[in-house]
């Protein structure tokens, strides 16, 4: 499998605020499963978030961040090299597992470059007694050798600076939801503003509300984090990144390419870099997380590579951000979108598969689809809420983000968008042939893990 040999944008020079003989900073990278933007620093209404929140006033806040891919195994697979997951081979869900499969050459886990320059790598567990990290990876590929060096910032040698991940659980579907109820102060269901493409119904609420309550645990758990980092004399030194591996874990967020599935946090608190209190409104990529940690190591980007470090010297602002969806358990599908900072193009290129085509984790996990699916027996859906029951996709689907925040009203046939339309669809098209997009090869059976 190739990939193109092209370094996008060249090496990135260090930056001139890191002197050579300076020490290089420890990188954190703090993971929200399936945290979309939610937050209270984001202004969402109900969310309480004080410890993001305290992130997001001591750093720079994005707040046009979008994954590679709107599931975890890809977009990790993704972001965790700085190549799209569609130009490796990795974007099937939860591919390769068994078969041996491994990442092409040129392509290197981000751990391994950091770890090979000095750095000392650690997919963090034990934080304090009851707060402890889930050591996700999640990689669609095979390493050689060991992802990680160690699980915990402490095991490195005195002097020697970190790159450490955290992953929560928290807002994941399953335990972390359970958890989420324990907690002392809820959200109101009641309170929810649900968006129109959701039917009013009690147990709709509820789901919605309980991803926020989720929200709230993860935000607890981040808390008793930053006071560990603080015991440990870690805060003026490290470059704290909080993000989410994809969008929120609701129905037509999660494995959609819709804003709600791809759109996530990216707080940077970095002491005297990030301005204190900042938002930065560039389209940003999770692979440009990548380039931004290897800038940080004073690391040249490797060739090829997909991403550009958000402060570096050679940095320059994207017009669009590409996101994919394809297989995701056993539910095939081929799906890609281009996005500008008020548009979206989305190609459905297997439209004669249904938005409810048969998925066991939706169906078992999201009790939102149960919901449509009984109203719409009915009768008693909205011409908003049918359109995810619908037998079949449309080709194309063009929405103006700006008016429509909710994705509802499709523009692909609307005539004064015709020039728009034409030009995303081309930008799409030279986005597919320079990143090698594979997704239209069929997927080795040998591969998939349906599950």
């Amino acid at each position: 499998m190739s990939l193109s040999r092209r370094n996008f944008l060249g090496s990135l020079a260090a930056p001139a605020f890191l002197k050579a003989a300076s020490p290089r900073p420890n990188v954190l990278w703090i993971f929200g499963d399936d945290l979309g933007v939610e937050l209270g620093c984001y202004g969402h209404p109900l969310v309480r978030t004080p410890n993001i929140d305290r992130l997001a006033n001591e750093g720079m806040r994005f707040d046009r961040c979008y994954t590679t891919a709107p599931v975890c195994s890809a977009s990790r697979s993704a972001f965790n090299v700085g190549l799209y997951q569609t130009s490796t081979g990795t974007h099937h869900h939860r591919s390769h597992r068994q078969d041996g499969y491994q990442l092409p050459s040129g392509a290197r886990l981000l751990s391994h470059s950091l770890r090979d320059a000095g750095y000392f790598t650690a997919n963090v567990l034990d934080i304090a007694p009851g707060v402890r990290g889930s050591g996700k990876t999640d990689f669609n590929f095979k390493l050689e050798g060991k992802p990680f060096q160690g699980t915990h910032w402490n095991q490195r040698a005195e002097g020697q600076p970190f790159y450490a991940q955290i992953n929560f659980t928290a807002p994941h579907k399953g335990p972390a939801f359970v958890e989420a109820r324990r907690q002392k102060t809820l959200i109101d269901p009641a309170k929810v503003e649900l968006p129109p493409y959701y039917p009013e119904h009690p147990v709709v609420r509820d789901e919605v509300a309980n991803y926020l309550d989720a929200v709230q645990l993860l935000d607890s758990k981040v808390g008793v984090l930053l006071d560990r980092l603080e015991q440990d004399k870690l805060l003026d030194n490290t470059a704290i990144f909080l993000i989410g591996d994809n969008g929120r874990c609701l129905l037509r967020g999660k494995q959609w390419l819709y804003d709600a599935g791809t759109h996530v946090p990216l707080i940077v608190r970095w002491p005297g870099v990030a301005a204190k209190g900042s938002t930065n409104h560039d389209l940003i990529s999770a692979v440009d997380w990548t380039a931004t940690t290897l800038d940080i190591a004073r690391i040249p980007l490797p060739e090829p590579f997909h991403g550009q470090s958000v402060f570096g010297a050679r940095y320059k602002p994207r017009t669009h951000v590409v996101t994919c969806r394809d297989r995701c358990d056993m539910t095939l599908d081929r799906i890609r979108a281009i996005r500008d900072r008020r548009y979206k193009l989305i190609r459905n290129l297997m439209p004669e598969r249904p938005y409810t085509q048969y998925n066991r984790y939706i169906e078992t996990s999201y009790p939102t689809l149960g919901a449509l699916q009984e109203l719409h027996a009915k009768g008693k859906l909205n011409a908003v809420q049918e359109q995810f029951m619908a037998p079949r996709k449309p080709d194309v689907e063009f929405y103006d983000t700006e008016t429509d925040p909710h994705e509802v009203k499709n523009l692909a046939a609307d005539p004064r968008h015709k020039a728009r339309l034409k030009k995303m669809n081309a930008e799409l098209d030279a986005w597919s042939k320079k990143a090698g997009d594979t997704g239209a090869a069929p997927e080795d059976p040998k591969a998939a893990v349906l599950e």
